[in-house]
Formats: structure tokens, sequence, C-alpha cells
């Protein structure tokens, strides 16, 4: 199985995972950050670590610097474990290409640009507007496993906490929120005598620090997993974070900005989301054509806040 992308894409394909691991062995081919998931969300797979060189965000196509020996050994060893089935949720061609070489017996895809010459099995696409947990969902139904769609996950048992964790950290500066409204809404929140607990990325902490603020910024999966089990609700923005928070049973609210909550809303049946200002680009594909991305950077926290106020009181004891 392939998911070569980012933190949240992986945590997407979790209930595939966990339902392909009752019935078969999986091997997961994915960012090495997936071996740090594993022991949480998926124990019974095996995970062969590996950076897709066109998964960089700026420069992928640079072949001179791609490291094909490594790819090479990935390859024989891909053949060596003769699989009966390979399957990948993208219609992305390289994706599919990585299929056909590993040799598995058959393959499962949803075909692009021809891509179908390098599956045996080519997968009906859902809807446009499909959330992309449908996509492995399809995947799962072609190999034998029926999978519960977003709404209707059963969220693992929780105790009863208070602490809002906020993240405002995004792997893509346009995903992300400005930091003084998420300031803004952490006083809100402790004006109602909310403990506030905010976690964010390394770039972002000397901003927070020089606010008077406590907080932290967790270098590995477990340390992150470790705030979230801390909390009663999280807030951030479209994020790995914020969907391995959903997975893991956190009630989530969510800002979106260039991406499209239809598609990537989290894995949690309370989850909700707060969209950005209107954009003709939107799905900008993380790249805006504006000088600044007004989707999120023109979303006051006064017109936000409501929002997060409703939610709080909801899922906080």
């Amino acid at each position: 199985m392939l998911e070569l992308w980012g933190l949240g894409d992986l945590v997407i394909a979790t209930p595939f995972l966990q339902a392909a691991a009752e019935r078969y062995d999986v091997t997961l081919l994915a960012k090495p950050f997936a071996q740090e998931l594993r022991p949480r969300l998926w124990p019974k797979i095996t995970i062969i670590p590996f950076v897709a060189p066109w998964t960089a965000f700026r420069g992928k196509y640079r072949f001179w610097n791609w490291h094909w020996l490594e790819m090479l050994r990935l390859n024989r060893r891909l053949r060596g474990l003769q699989l009966d089935y390979a399957v990948s949720a993208r219609w992305d061609p390289r994706d599919h290409l990585l299929l056909k070489s590993s040799g598995a017996r058959e393959r499962f895809g949803f075909s692009r640009l021809k891509s179908s010459r390098y599956l045996t099995q080519e997968l009906e696409r859902p809807p446009a507007l499909a959330h992309r947990s449908e996509f492995w969902r399809a995947a799962g139904h072609a190999l034998g496993l029926e999978l519960p769609t977003r709404e209707h996950l059963v969220p693992p048992l929780r105790p009863a906490l208070s602490t809002v964790l906020i993240h405002s950290g995004a792997r893509l500066p346009a995903r992300v929120w400005p930091l003084e409204h998420f300031r803004e809404i952490a006083t809100h929140l402790r004006t109602q005598n909310r403990v506030v607990q905010i976690c964010c990325d390394p770039d972002q902490r000397a901003w927070w620090q020089a606010q008077g603020e406590n907080v932290a910024c967790p270098p590995t999966v477990p340390e992150l997993l470790a705030h979230i089990d801390r909390a009663g609700i999280f807030i951030g923005n479209c994020s790995g974070p914020g969907h391995l928070a959903a997975i893991c049973g956190v009630p989530t609210f969510t800002l979106y900005g260039p991406s499209m909550h239809e598609w990537f809303a989290p894995m949690h049946p309370a989850a909700e989301i707060f969209e950005g200002k209107a954009c003709p680009y939107k799905p900008c594909s993380d790249y805006c054509r504006y000088e600044k991305a007004f989707c999120l950077g023109d979303l006051k926290a006064a017109e936000v806040w409501p929002r997060i106020a409703s939610f709080a009181a909801k899922h906080l004891p």
C-alpha cells in the first residue's frame, strides 16, 4: 500500500490500514514518520520508509538530485516480498509506475494520463467533491473490505478532558492563519477559565515566546501525541496535527484557506470547519497567486470566535 505524501494524508488512510491488517499481511510504503505512527494506529503492519523525490514542495523534478541507487534498492526489496496485491488511492501515474515495478500480481488504482497500463484493475473514481477517505473506501471494496464513511466512524473512547490544544502550524505557509488571531482566540478562551496549550512549528516558536507564551514545539510524532492525549478539543489549521488529533478521538475545529474541507476534513464525526474568505482560484494547490493569501490573512478572530466558543461549550466539561 502506498501513501507517500504528508502526515494528514496518511492519517486519512488509517481505517483502510486497520481493516486491511485484520485480513492481510500489510506492507506500507510511506515517509519515515509512519514508523512513529505505527505503534499507535496500525501496530500489525510493516513499514518501509521512503521519501519519494516527487513529493518535495520545490525542485521535485531535478532528476540529477534524485537518489537513484536508493530507489533501485527499494525496487529490489519490493520484488523480494512477492506481493499479491498493491494499491494506491491517488490518481497519480508515478504511484502506478511504482506499483508496476513492485512486481505485485494485482495492482489497484485510479487511472490518470493513461496510467491504467500499469494497473491490473482500474478503480472507479469517486465524485469530484468526495472526501479523500472515499478513495480508500473504494480501494478497500476492491479488496473485500467494507469501511465506514467518515461521518460514521466511531472515535476511540476518551476521558472527558478540559484542555484546549491550539496548534498554529501547517506544512505550507498559505495554510497558516495569522498567529495574532490564534493568540486572540487563546485569550478569549482563558477569560472563560479554559486551560489552553499552544503548540507550534519551529519557525513560529520565537514569535510565541515573545508574547510570553509557554509554547510547545513537539519535534516528533510521539511528543505531539502526548499533547493530543491531554486535550479535550483541538483548534488549528488544515494540517497533519489536526488530522492526528481527530483519528485519536479529539473533536477538531479547523480553519480552511486554500484547501478544500470537502476533501480534507479531519476523520472525526464531530469535526467542525470554518471557511476562509472566498477566492476564485481555490483550491490553489498551496501556491497562492497573490502577494498575500487573503483567504486566511483577512479572516479576523472576531469572525471566528463565536463558532469556537460554541464548539468549546459543546465538547468541554
